[in-house]
């Protein structure tokens, strides 16, 4: 019979468990950077994830895990099939916004993804964008200019992501930046699932002239994950009409948010 004592994982395998579990808790739960980060096969990070989900320290993800006590990331294809009329809607209120011969920034995320759908016929435009679903619409798109900024693709939701990308942002000087969100807190800002896209959303946002959150209805007030983005300057929020006059009123009793509401 196995006892107690052999069922238990070995000095090496806890101690390698309990870094991977801090690099988690950072927002670092990605399987294939894990793997990179301890010099460990996928295979095994995936063990690793499983027993720590077991125990209620994560949540199982697809691609990795996130801080246990919060909600699963969705996949694209969940989000996608959420609220999409509301989604249109603010993705065609945002296109209105964008002229031609502007140069924008569009953020990850499946309404943005709408605006970049949104875009393609127009013509004079240069579009930077760390969204593998805005690459998708806007590659063949004949009218305009296309920047993809450099990193790895973050799954599940199709952000690129990396100190490339971040040093091409640097460089650039967008008129328009569109954000995506998760969930949208007033105090806390846009809730993100983890630092490193806390930290690109608000790079993006001080290096563009107008700042704009597209955001429907059901995730304003709701803060998914444990890391935020906050906005440093004034911006706009664009929802849909379903938002109540109590939500509005909290972004915008700070003065430094707009809304709009399509």
């Amino acid at each position: 019979m196995t006892n107690a004592r052999s069922r238990a994982p070995r000095r090496g395998t806890a101690r390698r468990r309990d870094d991977i579990l801090r690099e988690v808790l950072a927002g670092n739960g990605e399987i294939t950077a894990l793997a990179d980060r301890f010099g460990i096969s996928v295979s095994t990070v995936r063990r690793d994830l499983q027993e720590l989900a077991g125990d209620g320290h994560v949540h199982r993800t697809y691609g990795g895990a996130v801080a246990g006590g919060h909600t699963a990331e969705r996949t694209l294809d969940e989000k996608e099939s959420g609220n999409p009329a509301q989604k249109e809607a603010i993705a065609r209120a945002a296109a209105a916004r964008v002229s031609d011969g502007d140069v924008i920034l569009i953020d990850a995320g499946t309404t943005t993804g709408r605006l970049a759908r949104a875009l393609r016929s127009r013509s004079g435009l240069t579009v930077i964008t760390n969204s593998t679903i805005a690459v998708r619409h806007l590659a063949e798109a004949q009218g305009l200019e296309l920047v993809v900024l450099g990193g790895r693709v973050r799954r599940p939701n199709g952000a690129i992501l990396g100190p490339e990308g971040d040093e091409t942002l640097r460089r650039l000087t967008p008129d328009l930046v569109f954000l995506g969100a998760d969930g949208l807190h007033a105090r806390d800002g846009l809730s993100c699932p983890t630092l490193e896209q806390a930290h690109s959303k608000e790079l993006m946002a001080e290096r563009g002239g107008e700042v704009f959150v597209l955001a429907d209805s059901s995730k304003l007030g709701d803060s998914p994950f444990p890391y935020h983005a906050r906005q440093r300057r004034p911006w706009t929020l664009i929802t849909d009409a379903e938002a109540s006059p109590g939500q509005v009123e909290e972004f915008a009793a700070s003065g430094e948010c707009d809304v709009v509401t399509a």
